[in-house]
């Protein structure tokens, strides 16, 4: 599989583009990658850089998007964060890719038994992780059950993911609150954003459109 050229990236749409992710990830879960010869990648891809998707994820090591969706060099822009929440810096990273480097989606990528949401949950305190962790917290809270708060800690993994879900909603909401470059370009179907869960007991990224 070749690395994508200025001339692939401008025939892909947005649904073309999550297509590609969500059949990589079959790929994935089957363990069947596709044929590529990286050090190739490097040469096509030494004069720039056409990728199709820009995805944020956590920086679980078992959660790598290059992996989990079977992309090559040159696929896809990859911004990892403990908690996949964004900030100043994150937005400005994917106004880059989309609006000046041209990736036709966005993916916020929560996991389940996220251990930055297990953190948020115990309202753990742990020098600048404190700080992180409250960025975490508006997805804990908003997540009504259960209202015992001997069940609402790390130890329930159930609620765990259920924050985790609602982190990659909130996330998103903010995304359109706070980029009116992202925003108006999803407008006019210039990008489509979307979450997506990824399992880390199976493999199965499933996809919230």
């Amino acid at each position: 599989m070749k690395a994508h050229t200025k001339e692939t990236q401008a025939t892909m749409t947005p649904q073309k583009a999550l297509q590609f992710l969500e059949e990589g990830n079959q790929r994935f879960q089957d363990n069947l990658k596709a044929n590529r010869n990286l050090l190739e990648q490097v040469n096509d891809t030494r004069d720039g850089q056409f990728p199709f998707a820009t995805i944020l994820s956590c920086i679980d090591s078992r959660v790598s998007a290059e992996l989990v969706f079977d992309q090559g060099l040159g696929d896809i822009f990859s911004v990892r964060i403990a908690g996949n929440f964004v900030n100043e810096d994150i937005l400005g990273s994917m106004e880059f890719a989309c609006k000046l480097a041209g990736t036709k989606l966005i993916v916020v990528l929560g996991h389940t038994s996220c251990g930055a949401v297990k953190g948020a949950c115990d309202h753990a305190e742990m020098g600048n992780l404190t700080a992180l962790l409250s960025k975490i917290t508006p997805a804990v809270n908003a997540v009504k059950e259960p209202t015992d708060e001997s069940l609402r800690n790390s130890k329930n993994l159930d609620f765990v993911d259920e924050v985790s879900k609602k982190n990659v909603k909130l996330t998103i909401d903010r995304i359109h609150a706070e980029s009116p470059i992202l925003s108006e370009m999803e407008k006019n179907g210039e990008i489509k954003i979307v979450g997506a869960m990824y399992d880390i007991s199976t493999g199965a990224v499933e996809f919230y459109n």
